[in-house]
């Protein structure tokens, strides 16, 4: 209710004292209530306007010119669901009732285009030395390699920022200090970032068991700090907690047509024969959301990689599930990989950006 007391008036009162109230506010609209908040009407700039050339008066009641069937939404609208009704209605602002369609609040189109803020932990890998891209990595860890105008790893931060999420937490172990010179504690991206150092690699699970103790009791994702993705972070976090699952793996779908016809044989007789088949795979991206479980489940030291830590998890009953992802998606391991990055920087990057602003 901050943003609402300051714009409600009684039905009492007129149109005058509405359009000092629009003329002082930024909100553009005003709410004509009872005194126990219940929404009555509502009166904009055109309502007023609109009224005047009807030969209203000033002194005239607020009651006599509302909108008294204005646009609702109730606390389980989802922000988009408010954000879509905005624009087809062409409204700034709408008000938030309870089922007595009492005030609860107001959305405005400025708020409802913010990212919501997220408090979920976001662990990046970035401790590689990156061999099969030498000797660009040679005095460079892979991930603070430039893709466009800034590293890739910073391509991923800001990403992640923009959709709403702000924690972060770096393994590092090949040239630690040149990422920590880079971002330093993450102010400057409007984030918090801290540093976890591998003295021996521990494989992609390893890591786990370095993070701190107090960490939140909420998921963390996880991922590889060479990837280049316009995944959904958001819908990501919401299908892992939705399906209740204790891990997610993101995957894609990826194909591969054999250009022969295949044979299958058994005791040298013929099974089957397919002409050029074509085989559909799921892979994993290297992204991950965890629980808190599965994140203390490994140990100080620990060597694992994550198939196996997600396989142990599996026969002990967890449930480990996976989110299918067909957006944008690189993984940065061979040059021809980073030369592609370059050229889909810009194209996939600004969209992404705009899509954000939206």
């Amino acid at each position: 209710m901050n943003n609402v007391t300051e714009i409600i008036i009684s039905p009492e009162a007129t149109i005058r004292d509405a359009m000092r109230l629009l003329d002082a506010g930024a909100q553009r609209i005003v709410l004509i209530c009872t005194p126990d908040f219940k929404l009555l009407g509502t009166i904009t700039d055109g309502d007023t306007r609109r009224a005047l050339l009807r030969d209203a008066h000033m002194h005239d009641a607020v009651s006599s010119v509302m909108n008294t069937q204005p646009l609702t939404v109730t606390g389980e609208t989802t922000r988009d669901q408010r954000l879509k009704l905005m624009k087809e209605h062409d409204l700034t602002a709408i008000p938030i009732v309870d089922e007595q369609h009492h005030v609860i609040g107001l959305e405005t189109l400025h708020q409802a285009m913010q990212p919501e803020q997220r408090e979920n932990p976001i662990f990046i890998m970035a401790g590689g030395f990156g061999t099969r891209l030498q000797p660009l990595t040679d005095r460079c860890p892979k991930p603070m390699l430039r893709v466009g105008d800034k590293p890739m790893l910073e391509h991923l931060i800001k990403q992640f920022v923009d959709h709403g999420f702000r924690n972060f937490y770096i393994s590092t172990h090949f040239l630690p200090e040149i990422i920590r010179s880079h971002f330093g504690d993450g102010s400057a991206w409007n984030a918090s970032i801290q540093y976890v150092n591998e003295d021996q690699p521990l494989g992609t699970g390893g890591a786990l068991g370095l993070l701190p103790a107090d960490l939140p009791d909420i998921p963390l994702i996880m991922m590889n700090g060479d990837v280049l993705t316009k995944l959904n972070y958001a819908q990501l976090l919401c299908h892992h907690v939705n399906n209740r699952f204790d891990a997610t793996v993101c995957v894609r779908e990826d194909e591969h047509r054999v250009p022969f016809g295949v044979i299958e044989t058994e005791n040298k007789l013929i099974t089957s024969m397919v002409e050029k088949p074509t085989y559909r795979y799921k892979i994993n991206t290297g992204i991950y959301v965890l629980n808190p479980s599965i994140v203390r489940s490994v140990q100080p030291g620990q060597r694992i990689d994550m198939p196996t830590l997600l396989e142990q998890h599996r026969q002990k009953s967890k449930r480990i599930g996976t989110y299918t992802s067909y957006d944008y998606w690189l993984d940065i391991g061979q040059m021809k990989d980073y030369q592609k990055a370059q050229k889909d920087i810009d194209v996939y990057f600004k969209a992404e950006k705009e899509d954000v602003s939206r």
